[in-house]
This record gives structure tokens, C-alpha cells and sequence, in this order.
């Protein structure tokens, strides 16, 4: 049962939910360009850090808020969402405030393991909050909303970035402390408690273990590819590992009357393809994103803060899209329209491929092929969440909200590591960037296809029954 002693405010708790979910995702990209000085500020007259170690302020975050995603929203789906909400706020705030004042690099990377620690509580029992929050007929817009900030949050991260950094890379972390106060000050006034599944068993915590474990040591893989290479021992070994441990996890879920993931969730022919269709839409996004960064700064010469709002005008038309769509394609299917904005990503990227020119021409060859991409991403994302959670219980949102969330951070970290692969050590030769467009716009294809198979199911799906 939903459990609430205080009238809901919805505008106020949809506004705290997707704005906590906006930091977490912007702090996932806002410290990108703040590499140089953060290494700067910590070099001594006789030892300065590697890009290796400086690329664990990345890494760190990347893997432990992928790996707790989905324990994390599996948890609060049985202990309460809002508890889970407002502790995940606090520890995200008071990590925050520890980067900032981190004396060298490896005090700032544990400071960045507590801060993903907080932002995978609070990112799964933001949505499920939120759509408890809202009748059920708002739902859909509620959930679309909610991927949208995320969507948004990534593309603006460099730009917020490369802001900060004027002022110092402290900064960069700072900002969450007040924002982050402010938010923790109002979910406990205007959010409603939500116990839904306060009598169900306890969820395996064994296997919650082990999922984060095996998911860590994926995103680990992936994330470190560019300094380890693909076929090395410590890679193979980090990919082995998660095999292991999926396999593992899937055995221990079939053994417990309360898995971390219930196995009939999988089952459902628009969730699982929902998620297939995240991978893959963000494998290609997130490779666009750094390389659009590499070319501006190595091969044109941009600066941080140019680059920070080069990169921003493109998701400026995210917003609108998604709210034109929303109005004038209510009644189309979710899969067809993530389909339609994979296609115009795609397009974007196969534009960007034929335009690239060595020479500085942002507005001519770079903005428009960037806009249709914003155009894509406002149809893809927000509807990604709608999709995933239109058939499933309120009861499970967090827990299916954690799961979409792990495929996009995945996807993020894959698309990354084989763009390195395509492009080497940097994007300064024109060939190795288009074929890096054209990895882009086919990881789009394939998502255009997951994304249909949502709709080839002949026979209604059947909802599974509550976890526990």
C-alpha cells in the first residue's frame, strides 16, 4: 500500500524527483573537462599525477553507480522509496563537499565512490516515487519527463563543466552542496512515503552482491580498455569475471523467493526489448558525445568552455521535441517513436560523416547535423522509460527503472571504449572519425530495430504479480 499522511503537491515532488536525477546524471559528465586543472592543482615541483590515475575520477563513479543501480532500486522497492530517496541525497551532498576539498587525487576518487554510492539510492527511487506520486494516466508523461533530464543532464554536463572550471574545478563539485540541501529539505516536506512491498520477504541480498559485483567488473572492463587494450590478461580477466558473475546471479534469482530481478520482469516482451534498445541507442550516443568533444578541442582547438557550449546547443532542441511529440503523437506507440529518433540520429551521424572538415566550421557542418541528433534524442530517451515501465505495477518501478538505468550506463561505457578502439590515442585523423560516425549511426539502426520488436507480440502481455 502507498502510505501518505500529507497531501501531494505534484508539481513540487515532480520538480525534486527529476532534479535530483538531473545532478546525479550531470555529475557523471561535469568533471570531464575538468581534467587539466584538477591535474595542475595537484601536481608538486617533483611529481604530478597520470592521466591514468586522473581517469579514475571517471572511472570510479562509472562503475559503482552502475553496479548498485539495480540492488539499489530493488532495496528501495522493499524498504521504502523515500527513505531511500532522502539518504541518497544526503550522501551524494556530503560527498560532493568532500571532492571539493580532497588534498590529492586518490581522496578525490574515494569521495567520487561515496557520491555514486548516493546517486544510485536516490536515480531508481526518484521514478518510482514520482509514479506513485502521479494518477495513472500522467504516468507515462511522468516517466518521460524523468529520462528527459537525464538525457539533457548528459549533454550539458561538459558545458555546466567547462562554466565551473573558470571559476575553479572545485566547483564543479561544489555546486551540488546547496542544491543538494535544498532538495533534501524538500523531499522530506513534500514527498510522499511509499511502502508498497512492506510485507514481502526479505530480496536476496547474496545475489544483489553478486549482480553489482559482475556489473562492476563489466563497466570496469569496458571503461578501462583504452589503457589496458581489448585482449589484455587484466581485461579478459574483468570481462570473465562478469560472465561469471551473471551466470552466477541468474542461478542464485531462480533459487530465492525474492530475487533482486524477478525473472518473469525479463520476460516481458517490451520491457526486455526497452532495455536492448537502451544499450544500444546509448553505446552510439555516448560514443557521439566524446567525440564531438576530441574533435572540437584536438582537432579544431576549442577551448574547455567552447566546447562545453558547442556541445549544449545541439540538446536545446531535446526539450521541445519531446514535448511536440508528446502532444501531437500521444496516441502513437512508444516503440515507433524511439525508432523514428534512432533513424534521425543515425542520419545525424552519417551527416557529420560526409561534412567533416579539418578546418573550423562549426555552424555549417557540425551544429546542423548535431540539431537532427537533439531531434533524435528528444523522440529516443524519454520514451525509452515509458516504454520500459508502461506494463509493469507501480510495485516494481524502481526495480525496472534500476534496470534501465544499468542498460544506459553500460551502453555509455561500451560506446565509449570502442569508439578509443576506432580512433586510437585521439581524433585528429579525419578517417578514424568517420568511421567512428559510422559505428555511431549503426549501433542507431540496430536500436531502431529492438525498439520495433516491442510492438510484433501478437497476444497481450501478461504483467507478473508483485516481488514477494
Amino acid at each position: 500500500m502507498e502510505n501518505s499522511s500529507q497531501p501531494v503537491h505534484t508539481g513540487m515532488v515532480t520538480a525534486i524527483l527529476t532534479g535530483a536525477t538531473f545532478m546525479a546524471g550531470l555529475d557523471l559528465f561535469i568533471v570531464n573537462v575538468a581534467f587539466d586543472e584538477i591535474g595542475r592543482d595537484f601536481s608538486t615541483a617533483t611529481d604530478a599525477p597520470t592521466l591514468s590515475q586522473l581517469s579514475w575520477i571517471l572511472s570510479a563513479y562509472a562503475v559503482v553507480y552502475a553496479a548498485l543501480l539495480v540492488p539499489m532500486g530493488r532495496l528501495t522497492d522493499r524498504y521504502g522509496r523515500k527513505p531511500g530517496f532522502v539518504a541518497g541525497l544526503v550522501v551524494f551532498t556530503l560527498a560532493s563537499l568532500a571532492c571539493g576539498f580532497a588534498p590529492g587525487v586518490w581522496e578525490l576518487v574515494a569521495a567520487r565512490v561515496l557520491q555514486a554510492v548516493g546517486a544510485a539510492a536516490m536515480t531508481p527511487a526518484s521514478l518510482g516515487l514520482l509514479l506513485a506520486a502521479l494518477p495513472p494516466e500522467r504516468r507515462a508523461a511522468g516517466a518521460r519527463l524523468w529520462a528527459l533530464t537525464g538525457a539533457i543532464a548528459a549533454a550539458l554536463g561538459p558545458a555546466a563543466g567547462g562554466g565551473l572550471v573558470q571559476l575553479s574545478w572545485h566547483w564543479a563539485f561544489w555546486i551540488n552542496v546547496p542544491v543538494g540541501v535544498f532538495m533534501v529539505v524538500a523531499a522530506i516536506r513534500y514527498v510522499p512515503d511509499v511502502r508498497q512491498n512492506a510485507g514481502a520477504p526479505r530480496p536476496d541480498l547474496l545475489g544483489a552482491a553478486v549482480l553489482a559485483a559482475a556489473i562492476a567488473a563489466l563497466v570496469l572492463g569496458l571503461v578501462q580498455t583504452e589503457e589496458w587494450g581489448w585482449t589484455s590478461a587484466p581485461t579478459l580477466a574483468a570481462l570473465t569475471a562478469a560472465a561469471v558473475g551473471l551466470g552466477g546471479f541468474v542461478w542464485l534469482s531462480g533459487r530465492h523467493p525474492s530475487p533482486v530481478i524477478d525473472p518473469a520482469l525479463l520476460r516481458i516482451r517490451s520491457f526486455a526489448s526497452a532495455n536492448v534498445t537502451t544499450l544500444l541507442f546509448n553505446t552510439g550516443f555516448g560514443a557521439s558525445l566524446l567525440l564531438g568533444i576530441l574533435w572540437m578541442q584536438q582537432t579544431w582547438g576549442f577551448s574547455a568552455l567552447e566546447t562545453g557550449f558547442a556541445i549544449a546547443l545541439g540538446p536545446v532542441v531535446v526539450p521541445p521535441t519531446s514535448i511536440i511529440a508528446a502532444r501531437w503523437f500521444g496516441h502513437v506507440h512508444p516503440s515507433r517513436l524511439i525508432a523514428a529518433g534512432s533513424i534521425l540520429f543515425a542520419v545525424s551521424a552519417l551527416v557529420q560523416l560526409v561534412t567533416l572538415s579539418t578546418e573550423p566550421a562549426y555552424w555549417t557542418t557540425f551544429l546542423p547535423a548535431w540539431a537532427i541528433g537533439g531531434i533524435g534524442v528528444g523522440l529516443a530517451l524519454p520514451n525509452l522509460v515509458a516504454a520500459a515501465t508502461a506494463t509493469l505495477p507501480s510495485e516494481q518501478a524502481a526495480t525496472a527503472s534500476g534496470i534501465v538505468s544499468m542498460a544506459r550506463q553500460v551502453g555509455f561505457a561500451l560506446g565509449v571504449s570502442i569508439l578509443v578502439a576506432i580512433i586510437g590515442s585521439g581524433a585528429t585523423d579525419p578517417d578514424g572519425v568517420r568511421a567512428a560516425w559510422l559505428f555511431v549511426a549503426g549501433c542507431s539502426v540496430l536500436a531502431a530495430g529492438a525498439a520495433l520488436a516491442m510492438t510484433t507480440t501478437r497476444q497481450p502481455e501478461r504483467v507478473p504479480e508483485p516481488i514477494g
